[in-house]
């Protein structure tokens, strides 16, 4: 993981984010300084940013809302103060309502990003600097110190190529914290068609299947927010197991990057899972980004035994070879 110290200071008012990254700091410079490098980090997982301005001159302004789960956003600004490339710049950071006027109740404060070459790659140092000690610790309560660590320990996704950050490296597993987990993987094609591959029911039938031996029985897709989505699958042949299924609701969608459903076990009350899907494409591959927030750390670990990250691996590879492979040929 990339932070390696986050720190507060009550008497200077300030909060001090530092991480290292085996990237040059020309690299590190690009991810901060371009916008579609920053929605990919700027956010903890589960709160991706959307930078809807993003004028780099001293005295432009970058707008950008992140958006959670269940479709609640949250917006903040930039203002430029100083440009120096690629060693750093400096902004007025504050917290704005849906119509990019500043937020009533909330702090703004002055945040300097300062990049510096390593023996290694790069480091990064983000500080954050408050009119008040109250202005701190109102900011720190409301999980910003862990905020900043999630959000920035994205980054090496970002900084490496894609293929290498993850071709060849399977399905992985990531354990967030006690109910919450990354999973990611990534496939050979193009993001509009792995999106519909999720989103259409005759394709979903080609590969969402687990390991060989079994068939899926049922398969009603939802793709607006508030539809109903129901999958099921049993056994074919010789292969043991029992007949199983999930239903849930579709809660936020964002086509083609993201999709947000509850999911369950069929004829169940639970437990309850939140399913956040994000997929991001690059050089014609697409990363498939699974965040699963569970109810508690024993289901989380109880679905986990089950098999399941082994299941999704022979299905995307199933993805690949049924659905994504013939479309290049």
């Amino acid at each position: 993981m990339p932070v390696t110290d986050i720190s507060t200071n009550a008497e200077d008012r300030t909060m001090t984010v530092a991480a290292d990254f085996a990237a040059p700091i020309e690299r590190l410079w690009h991810a901060f300084t371009d916008p579609t490098q920053l929605e990919r980090f700027w956010g903890p997982p589960g709160w991706p940013s959307t930078f809807s301005e993003f004028d780099f001159t001293v005295g432009g302004k970058a707008l950008y809302y992140m958006t959670s789960p269940q479709g609640e956003r949250s917006g903040g600004s930039w203002e430029f103060l100083k440009i120096d490339e690629p060693r750093g710049f400096e902004v007025i950071d504050a917290f704005v309502d849906a119509e990019d006027n500043p937020l009533d109740g909330f702090p703004s404060m002055r945040m300097t990003f300062s990049f510096e070459s390593t023996s290694d790659g790069s480091r990064m140092v983000n500080t954050s600097h408050f009119d008040s000690p109250e202005a701190l610790e109102q900011v720190v309560a409301m999980g910003a110190a862990e905020g900043s660590r999630m959000a920035m320990n994205q980054l090496d996704a970002v900084l490496q190529d894609l293929r290498d950050y993850a071709q060849g490296k399977g399905t992985r597993v990531e354990l967030l914290d006690d109910t919450h987990v990354r999973i990611t993987r990534l496939v050979d094609g193009p993001r509009e068609l792995v999106w519909r591959a999720y989103n259409e029911e005759e394709l979903m039938r080609q590969w969402m299947l687990g390991p060989d031996g079994w068939e899926m029985t049922e398969c009603v897709v939802a793709t607006a927010p508030g539809e109903k989505h129901r999958t099921s699958w049993a056994p074919v042949g010789d292969t043991e197991g029992e007949a199983f299924g999930f239903e849930g609701e579709v809660v936020l969608v964002d086509a083609p990057r993201r999709a947000v459903s509850t999911e369950r076990m069929q004829g169940t009350e639970g437990p309850e899972t939140l399913n956040d899907l994000n997929l991001y494409e690059e050089d014609g591959v697409t990363l498939v980004t699974l965040l699963i927030e569970y109810p508690d750390k024993e289901t989380r670990d109880m679905i986990l035994a089950t098999g399941m990250a082994e299941g999704m691996e022979e299905s995307y590879a199933r993805l690949e070879r049924e659905v994504l492979s013939p479309t290049r040929s």
